[in-house]
């Protein structure tokens, strides 16, 4: 497995990370706990190094399962969690990240995912109500205390990344990224290269639209959070499908998926990129990993990249938490 640095920094990764959430969080049916600690040993054996994870996922659940699981790994891998939401009875909140609740999330993440110290905590939304300076000065206590290893934002503007870098440098943004959400290109890419930070992309496989594993007739589950998304309605992915042709036609001539080829785009961007697709099966594991020795010309990634999406990604009020 080929390594990235994010950034400038020395956190150095797998070139492709793996995002946990899926494995206790959001995609109903539920898998079995037992079979997603195999498949997390599988990841490592097989040269992933970075895991992602957050208080809300569950939630604590998926903390707790990817603590457990790599406990026996700790000094070959990386653990990436996050902090920002209220969460009370078990149920996700709103944003708040106010300095003192952060140092509360951080304590208790830090037993969760049986750890001594966090390697990565991204503020996981913008919270409106406290500035990002005091953000940014609670973990750098939390960096200089020992607990936390670097600083991360998540779904930030180049306004907010700047201004917290400022008090704490900023080692990673995470954001959703794919050839079906590329408004990070605009006004962040820029911000990440001057500054020196690095990317990572959340459903890079656009959760799952992209592997050319659905249609405008595929049914989800009814708890499956897809139901409350715009580009999921059978419209959507119908107006949508075009892209998902392209990367089956380009990967019959190239012998590999779509999804492959949506990973190796997104790899081809920037150095300083690594994607997290998350995954339950191991087959779909080592589909993803594959992608990695996926070289596309210059021809092939124009071609890629000349479909148009339509509809938007979030509904009104989801898409207000963000700062994109």
């Amino acid at each position: 497995m080929q390594k990235r640095k994010l950034g400038n920094s020395d956190l150095e990764v797998s070139a492709l990370g793996l995002g946990c959430m899926g494995m206790s969080h959001g995609y109903k049916p539920l898998p079995d706990k037992k079979e997603m600690i195999s498949l997390l040993h599988s990841a490592v054996e097989k040269g992933i190094t970075f895991f992602d994870t957050a208080e809300v996922y569950g939630p604590f659940t998926n903390e707790e399962l990817v603590g457990e699981a790599l406990a026996p790994f700790r000094n070959q891998v990386k653990i990436a969690t996050k902090f920002g939401f209220q969460v009370e009875n078990s149920t996700m909140g709103g944003v708040n990240s106010r300095p003192e609740h952060i140092r509360q999330v951080a304590e208790a993440s830090l037993k969760r995912l049986r750890v001594e110290v966090i390697d990565l905590f991204y503020q996981h939304r913008v919270d409106p109500d406290v500035p990002i300076e005091d953000v940014a000065g609670a973990v750098k206590d939390l960096i200089e205390a020992g607990k936390v290893r670097y600083f991360g934002l998540s779904e930030a503007g180049a306004d907010t990344i700047r201004r917290a870098h400022a008090v704490q440098p900023v080692t990673a943004l995470q954001s959703e990224y794919s050839l079906w959400w590329r408004n990070p290109e605009e006004e962040v890419f820029p911000t990440l290269e001057e500054l020196g930070i690095g990317f990572v992309p959340y459903s890079p496989l656009g959760r799952g639209f992209l592997t050319g594993k659905m249609n405008a007739s595929t049914e989800f589950d009814a708890a499956d959070f897809r139901n409350n998304l715009p580009r999921f309605t059978p419209q959507a992915r119908k107006a949508n499908q075009s892209l998902v042709d392209l990367l089956a036609r380009m990967g019959e001539e190239k012998k590999v998926t779509p999804a492959q080829l949506a990973l190796a785009w997104l790899l081809a961007q920037k150095p300083w990129i690594v994607p997290i697709p998350g995954t339950t099966k191991l087959h779909r594991l080592e589909e993803n990993i594959g992608a990695t020795t996926i070289t596309l010309s210059p021809e092939e990634l124009r071609g890629i990249e000349s479909i148009k999406i339509e509809s938007p990604r979030y509904p009104e009020h989801l898409e207000k938490m963000t700062g994109l």
